[in-house]
């Protein structure tokens, strides 16, 4: 079934560009070129993906996309910017979006993470159908059919992706991942020189999760290799 990508960019080369490459993936590619007439077509129909421009006349990117991730039903959200920043990419997660390239892209890597998002998207629709039951460790509950968190009966305000990684820790107690490992587990890709994205997504969950983050409690550092989520305790 060919899947609806709606592509919200306002230089139109790169639109009829990104456009032309999902085609071969069988897409339905429905263009914007600006944030006011983008958020209003995001609105109008499910999407199985929205490819969103940081820098948008109308309304910025950030801004449709808090607006996209406010209303109920999950939409992945690849960001395209032209800033490499830290706090720009930052800033788009925090916002909820699922992955990012900065601008200059190669047309390889644009399609390759088009297709490790809509694997990620399989992956968890496969799990969801399985009915996979909630996880609860230490006073940390992770229902997966609802993508929800709390920590001792709080609820807690996780992205689409940290709720991805965390999922991926606490259904693997004990075992170490390297941060490549990490990138091809729950990102779908492992590319060299993109682990730091693995670093600062870490760093976000344990501000949000950990009572102490300098000294975590459930995502643990193993020195030199990489990360684990604490070992369950025995019965």
């Amino acid at each position: 079934m060919p899947r609806n990508v709606l592509v919200i960019e306002d230089d139109g080369d790169i639109a009829r560009l990104v456009k032309l490459q999902l085609s071969e993936l069988s897409c339905c590619v429905t263009t914007a070129y600006d944030g006011i007439v983008g958020l209003a077509e995001a609105e109008s129909r499910p999407y199985d993906l929205i490819i969103l421009d940081l820098m948008l006349p109308g309304i910025d990117g950030l801004e449709v996309c808090r607006r996209v991730r406010a209303k109920s039903g999950y939409t992945p959200i690849l960001m395209l910017t032209s800033k490499s920043t830290e706090l720009d990419r930052v800033l788009g997660l925090e916002m909820g979006a699922d992955d990012y390239l900065t601008k200059p892209f190669s047309v390889l890597e644009l399609m390759a993470r088009v297709k490790a998002i809509f694997r990620r998207v399989d992956s968890l629709s496969n799990e969801q159908a399985a009915s996979q039951p909630a996880l609860e460790v230490c006073g940390l509950t992770i229902d997966p059919s609802k993508r929800s968190v709390s920590l001792f009966g709080k609820p807690l305000d996780l992205t689409a992706k940290e709720f991805d990684l965390l999922l991926h820790f606490a259904a693997n107690p004990g075992r170490v991942y390297t941060r490549a490992q990490l990138l091809d587990s729950v990102w779908g890709y492992s590319h060299s020189g993109y682990e730091h994205t693995v670093n600062s997504h870490i760093n976000r969950l344990r501000a949000k999760i950990e009572q102490n983050p300098n000294q975590p409690d459930y995502i643990q550092t193993v020195w030199g290799v990489g990360y684990k989520f604490r070992d369950l305790p025995k019965s």
